[in-house]
């Protein structure tokens, strides 16, 4: 909505879409002048593409709650296989439901029938028998004002299965302390519900980035775990932000 407001004068329509390079093209996206878009949602599928939005048992779920994004009828332009990896092409994409694309990503639909992504599925949480993506937590975040960059994760919970761990990014100027932390979670209850409340907020200075910019959520994972070790960081552009990471007080 900023970037339309302030960057297109409201002038310029931002268009969210899905697609994967497998699927050789945009599946679900608006059509301009035929579609009403809404922010932040993909809204229907191309005309001749069949998406759905499944349970773990393969059942279509009911809207709102979320699911697994799948493909259950063949496309033009879609992966044929994977290179000299035949198998691998098998397991990945089509071995969970039968003769249905399963595309790793996380979706659930509004009343409309539009789709909202949620992120990939590993990045998608089981909190007390609920799916909430990442995203969406993470969303909520950098909507408050004082909230510069968030990145949110899981760490494994006794309770409720799973923990959301949000890593903040204050704004220039931000006043750090239990009463932002509190005013986030309130301000997350209310965008998404009290089950996305964080149940740990930890604010940093920056957050492990790719040297083209992709935010390292696996890297998050392990220090929300309290991993002693993490994984592979060849990839990783500022090495000194994982120190950091670990010294920074969780609220």
């Amino acid at each position: 909505m900023w970037y339309h407001r302030v960057i297109g004068r409201k002038k310029c329509p931002i268009v969210d879409t899905w697609w994967q390079t497998e699927t050789g093209g945009i599946l679900i996206t608006p059509l301009p002048g035929a579609v009403d878009t809404k922010p932040g949602s993909a809204t229907l599928a191309f005309p001749g593409i069949d998406p759905e939005v499944y349970n773990e048992e393969g059942t279509p779920v009911t809207p709102p709650n979320g699911g697994f994004l799948v493909l259950r009828k063949p496309w033009p332009g879609m992966l044929r296989g994977i290179w000299g990896d035949p198998r691998r092409y098998q397991e990945t994409y089509w071995s969970k439901y039968p003769n249905t694309y399963l595309t790793g990503d996380g979706a659930h639909r509004d009343a409309q029938g539009y789709f909202w992504m949620m992120g990939r599925v590993d990045d998608v949480m089981n909190v007390s028998g609920h799916r909430i993506g990442t995203m969406e937590v993470e969303s909520a975040l950098v909507s408050h004002e004082v909230v510069a960059e968030a990145a949110v994760v899981g760490r494994p919970d006794e309770i409720t299965g799973t923990a959301i761990v949000a890593f903040v990014t204050p704004a220039a100027g931000a006043r750090v302390d239990g009463d932002l932390a509190a005013a986030l979670r309130s301000h997350v209850t209310r965008e998404i519900g009290a089950i996305a409340r964080p149940a740990d907020i930890r604010f940093t200075e920056a957050l492990p980035k790719t040297r083209s910019g992709k935010i390292m959520r696996r890297l998050l994972r392990d220090i929300a775990s309290g991993r002693e070790t993490v994984g592979d960081t060849t990839t990783l552009e500022d090495y000194s932000v994982l120190a950091r990471l670990r010294e920074a007080e969780e609220t």
